[in-house]
């Protein structure tokens, strides 16, 4: 059944159960505490998802003095969706033709669909591909049993997919989390944590939240997941810890920067740049902080990196000549393997020389370990008793970018929001590396953790299950800057989103992730203290 949302702005008292219902367009409430008008009621208005007049219910909780949670379930199971399976993707439509007639030949009857990009892309092409499909089933066993066939006959590369994950038509549902942040009212703590309080490593959102005694946490910046990519647990991507940067940038991509609760969040698009000096008056560029030497996770490096320099999301970029500095925040011991490590003391004097990488890390100094031909310059100009020093730089579009001890920064990206447009930079931020990639990633639904900023200052905290056409299909890139905007952020990002996305309230899991193995180890999260 549809139904309108009533229009009239109300001011009515703020409870620890208010329920929004546009089912009967009116409050429900219940031992009343505090009052707020409704404009700031987190936007009690019908969200830009499906069409309009779909059922939308929130539930609003007060956690402390300008902290609220919302959870807002949105529409239902699309009736016209169905479980299929993609065959093949396609940039030309001669090729999706092609392959469109062999499945006719062995008995087939495929659809071909045009995928067509959002206008708010930062890129210059209507059409992304085509992509080519067969069945059409109520009950993904049976869509199972088609793949099977499909295989059988020779064919490769097939997945069970439901349309409603890439259908503009869909009706949801959707399940939201939101959390808002009064910068005003707020005494609390905003800032971030580490998986097991270090970078090597992983730890679910709930658990981060648990030990750290927050209010409520959210899963924060991609990472690496896969000892093949890296160190597991290591930020693919610029983190900044209580003012210390721990992990180099993906230069150019976007990024949450967090500097207190009374400072307004910013998201920048940034770059870092990593010198070591030697006390013989040699310079040399640092190629990354704690990570895996040769392994750039994201890609977007420095120093010749393959197969680019440039942001490439989802892919391991190599390197295999680097000078990587290694501090205790990325645990007790340097990754092993062939090259040269230097030891330093807390002045920067070196200690000791290493002819293989894996050692113990000084809790108060650090390790530069070498690859390729940055063995021959630790050779040279690392040797016992010299000094080395790292200088470290951060800027941004508008120029330098400086950190104090509240300076927390989360690396994400693409950006949705700019001053109130949507404007995604999905192509600069290197999620349109390859046209089918971009269709999965960025068009295709997925669950998403989201972060907004609103012009008072009040800062987001949003996170939307996916993946699931019972309980919630998940958003695309578009419509998450949709979303954002039409709960009041002035400026927005995505985060790390899929399985990782996670939201815990009082150590307690909220929603509910993607990933069959329940709620997935991630790397860092944001955090929200007492």
């Amino acid at each position: 059944m549809k139904t309108l949302l009533a229009k009239k702005i109300m001011l009515v008292p703020l409870t620890l159960a208010a329920v929004f219902s546009p089912m009967t367009a009116s409050f429900q409430l219940d031992d009343s505490t505090a009052y707020a008008e409704s404009q700031e009621f987190n936007q009690a208005r019908e969200l830009p998802l499906g069409e309009s007049g779909l059922m939308e219910q929130r539930n609003t909780q007060v956690l402390a003095p300008g902290l609220t949670h919302t959870s807002i379930i949105r529409g239902e199971k699309s009736s016209k969706s169905y479980f299929t399976v993609d065959v093949d993707f396609a940039a030309e439509y001669s090729n999706a033709n092609d392959m469109a007639n062999r499945l006719v030949s062995k008995g087939f009857e495929p659809m071909i669909l045009t995928i067509k990009n959002s206008p708010h892309n930062d890129i210059e092409k209507d059409v992304l591909g085509y992509l080519v499909r067969v069945g059409s089933f109520k009950e993904q066993s049976e869509a199972d049993q088609l793949r099977k066939q499909i295989a059988a006959a020779g064919f490769s590369g097939l997945r069970t997919t439901y349309s409603g994950y890439d259908d503009e038509s869909v009706t949801g549902p959707w399940s939201i989390q939101v959390l808002e942040i009064d910068k005003n009212q707020f005494k609390g703590k905003i800032s971030t944590a580490l998986a097991m309080d270090q970078i090597s490593g992983k730890e679910t959102v709930s658990s981060i939240a648990q030990r750290s005694n927050a209010l409520a946490a959210i899963n924060g910046g991609y990472f690496v997941v896969g000892a093949t990519d890296g160190t597991p647990g290591d930020l693919a991507g610029i983190s900044v810890l209580n003012g210390q940067l721990i992990s180099e940038a993906i230069n150019q991509r976007s990024s949450l920067i967090l500097s207190g609760t009374k400072e307004k969040a910013q998201i920048k698009s940034i770059s870092t740049y990593l010198n070591v000096h030697s006390s013989d008056g040699a310079t040399r560029e640092l190629d990354g902080l704690n990570r895996k030497n040769g392994l750039i996770r994201n890609c977007g490096g420095v120093g010749g990196d393959l197969v680019s320099e440039q942001p490439m999301h989802d892919v391991t970029c190599i390197d295999l000549s680097e000078l990587i500095q290694f501090t205790s925040i990325y645990g007790t011991e340097t990754p092993s393997g062939d090259g040269l490590e230097v030891v330093l003391n807390e002045t920067g004097e070196v200690t000791a020389v290493r002819e293989q990488l894996g050692g113990q890390i000084p809790v108060n100094g650090s390790v530069i370990a070498g690859t390729g031909q940055a063995v021959e310059w630790l050779k040279e100009h690392a040797k016992l008793g010299m000094k080395l020093s790292v200088q470290t730089e951060l800027f941004s579009e508008k120029g330098k970018v400086s950190l104090n001890e509240q300076t927390n920064i989360i690396n994400g990206g693409p950006q949705l929001l700019e001053n109130h447009k949507i404007a995604l930079t999905a192509a600069k931020e290197g999620f349109y590396h390859d046209k089918e990639f971009f269709y999965r990633f960025g068009i295709y639904r997925h669950p998403r953790t989201l972060v907004g900023i609103k012009p008072n200052g009040n800062l987001l905290l949003v996170t939307v299950d996916g993946r699931n056409p019972e309980k919630s299909i998940g958003l695309s890139f578009e419509e998450s800057a949709k979303l954002m905007k039409a709960l009041g952020a002035k400026d927005a990002i995505n985060l790390d989103g899929g399985g990782s996305t996670a939201m815990a309230i009082n150590g307690q899991l909220i929603n509910t992730p993607s990933d069959a193995s329940g709620e997935r180890p991630v790397a860092d999260a944001i955090i929200i203290l007492p």
